[in-house]
């Protein structure tokens, strides 16, 4: 049994011992977590113009999600880029169908998917996120939510798109073309499409992410890839870091890619070797449909080291902070 002397003495070494721990939990929290915050990454070489457009905000102290929102606005609105946004390819009865999700710090997520006659999803899915109790929304549902909260229906069928189309309907063959968003102007297959991904670490340390896309050009209609799905096409753990993907949505959701590189940066993994390893088990799946297809992922961590790793070379992702700006990466791959 404790005498009393002994138990004030052992009650006064614990209150100590929590006063220290508190103090240095206090102290902690004033410390920067890392020396090259701000920073933004996405995937593919039009990031570039996406990223300086986050800068913007991130530069001047913004939040995270303010950033990737403005910045996968740039190719949602770009009349040359179809594989995101207004511009994109139809699916196979010709309709734009559009995919976007948002996530932020504190584990908040929206989503929009199949949605028609909107040129921003990424602007729709936001608001699903901070104005409905649900997480996402689709077809005329979720084109229903977006003009009651303002925005303008349009005709996004260009007569480019339209064109391509067309000649595509002359044959209506799928065949796979990888790295198809680098040669955007030849029409084709299931396999011609990307995304946008874009992940950002603000000046306070926290992590909000995007992901928007056309999908895949002349799919069936109703097709939804991973792009709008989180843990799929995109996932932020603030505590951890966050990823997206790009490539061929079936197979990152098959494996709930984005959560599976969050997952492994987790255990230890750095940003690319769990993005190595999200891919290994994809091609360890089907060794023979990864010959065909393109997926890559592309992954931050909380001390704002990046990563990439896909199954076909021709990947390719986009940095800027304050001493990157308009840098172009060349993922690595396994073929």
């Amino acid at each position: 049994m404790y005498s009393r002397r002994k138990f004030i003495k052992v009650s006064a070494a614990g209150a100590s011992l929590a006063a220290l721990s508190s103090s240095a939990i206090a102290r902690s929290t004033l410390i920067k977590p890392a020396a090259n915050y701000p920073i933004v990454i996405s995937t593919w070489d039009f990031g570039v113009a996406a990223n300086q457009e986050a800068w913007k905000t991130l530069g001047n102290g913004g939040r995270a999600l303010d950033a990737v929102e403005a910045g996968v606005k740039i190719p949602e609105a770009d009349m040359n880029n179809h594989s995101v946004g207004r511009a994109g390819y139809p699916d196979r009865d010709g309709h734009v169908t559009l995919d976007a999700c948002i996530m932020d710090e504190l584990g908040n997520c929206g989503a929009v998917a199949g949605i028609e006659y909107i040129a921003h999803p990424i602007s729709v899915a936001r608001l699903v996120m901070e104005k409905t109790p649900h997480v996402m929304l689709v077809g005329e549902g979720a084109t229903q939510f977006a003009v009651e909260q303002g925005f303008k229906k349009e005709k996004l069928l260009t007569p480019e798109s339209e064109k391509a189309w067309k000649e595509w309907l002359k044959t209506a063959k799928y065949s796979p073309v990888i790295n198809f968003e680098n040669k955007q102007h030849i029409p084709g297959n299931q396999y011609n499409h990307d995304t946008i991904g874009m992940l950002a670490i603000d000046a306070k340390g926290n992590i909000s992410g995007a992901c928007t896309t056309s999908g895949m050009a002349f799919k069936l209609h109703g097709r939804v890839g991973d792009s709008p799905i989180i843990g799929a096409g995109l996932y932020v753990d603030n505590e951890i870091g966050g990823a997206t993907s790009t490539g061929v949505g079936e197979e990152v959701i098959r494996n709930v890619g984005s959560f599976l590189v969050v997952e492994l940066m987790r255990q230890g993994l750095s940003p690319e070797d769990a993005c190595k390893e999200a891919v290994r088990r994809i091609i360890k799946k089907k060794p023979d449909t990864a010959k065909e297809i393109q997926v890559g992922f592309l992954a931050i961590n909380k001390k704002g080291e990046y990563g990439a790793f896909a199954i076909q070379k021709g990947f390719s992702f986009a940095v800027c902070n304050a001493e990157k700006q308009d840098l172009i990466i060349p993922g690595k791959s396994f073929y």
